[in-house]
């Protein structure tokens, strides 16, 4: 199989296909105001999403619980790394206040790692989700949970709450995982996901592209997921956040998202959202609708 040719960021500037508009307009600020007055944590904000305008320009948002900082050190990740010194039981009802006053019909709620508290963070999970249902019944959620650790009770707790979809995301491919996700696991993650599947849950998951991936490992990848229960797929252009951050290996066309698109119909998941600017939360309500 012909492979992409690999082109360095350093010596390539973004392509035109991955310019964004700066964030703007009055729905804009509403959300920021609500967001700041209430305390909360976006992974809009933290994770330098290129779709933070379109998205909060929409009144939509993805809220980070756990606080803004993470017991991981993944590469490709812009949230901050160190040891968390914040645990706030409140937090569940102010996202669910938030969630009501910006009349959001579709949340996505994420977390960083703590992967130094016993229950990595799964009642806050919980109650966020029970509360967000309390306040605005008619609002569907999806929950994009991190890594339990082997933990399988936490996992349980934190995916009984209510929500109608449950995200895991990969990241990447098999081989790339020491140097992308260097404190996770491949196999691990699959069965994360595999649990969830078992339980009942609508599953999704997410893969960044352009890391240095093979289209073989992509396709893999692929394959390991839909044997593992997976429902749903997101595809995007990994982007470096700062020069401390993993480079982009290569810029990945349009085209080629539009391939990988087909081929994981093909290999039997039930929904791909495959794009240059697509991440985990992109059109996430659509996803509410996809059978399990």
């Amino acid at each position: 199989m012909i492979e992409l040719p690999v082109i360095p960021s350093e010596r390539k500037k973004r392509p035109d296909w991955l310019r964004v508009k700066l964030p703007a307009g009055p729905e804009f600020r509403k959300v920021r105001q609500l967001v700041d007055n209430y305390k909360l944590h976006t992974i809009c904000e933290s994770g330098s999403c290129p779709n933070m305008g379109e998205c909060w320009g929409a009144g939509t948002a993805t809220f980070m619980i756990l606080g803004n900082v993470c017991t991981r050190s993944c590469s490709f990740c812009a949230v901050a790394t160190g040891r968390p010194n914040e645990y706030d039981a409140d937090e569940p009802r102010r996202v669910a206040e938030a969630i009501k006053l910006m009349q959001v019909k579709h949340a996505v709620i994420t977390s960083v790692n703590r992967d130094e508290l016993k229950d990595r963070g799964a009642e806050i999970w919980y109650q966020t989700v029970v509360q967000v249902k309390q306040n605005t019944p008619e609002t569907t959620i999806e929950t994009l949970i991190p890594d339990v650790k082997n933990n399988w009770d936490a996992l349980t707790r934190m995916i009984e709450g209510g929500q109608e979809v449950v995200s895991h995301n990969m990241e990447t491919v098999e081989r790339l995982y020491r140097s992308v996700r260097p404190q996770a696991k491949y196999a691990r993650s699959l069965e994360q996901i595999r649990r969830t599947k078992n339980y009942g849950q609508r599953t999704k998951s997410g893969i960044m592209l352009g890391l240095g991936e093979t289209r073989d490992e992509v396709h893999k990848a692929m394959d390991d997921l839909a044997e593992n229960g997976l429902d749903i797929l997101t595809l995007g252009q990994y982007l470096q956040p700062t020069k401390m951050h993993h480079e982009v290996i290569e810029w990945i066309t349009p085209d080629m998202f539009d391939q990988y698109r087909e081929e994981g119909l093909k290999r039997g998941l039930k929904y791909v959202e495959s794009g240059p600017l697509v991440r985990s939360s992109y059109h996430a309500e659509r996803h509410v609708n996809v059978p399990i």
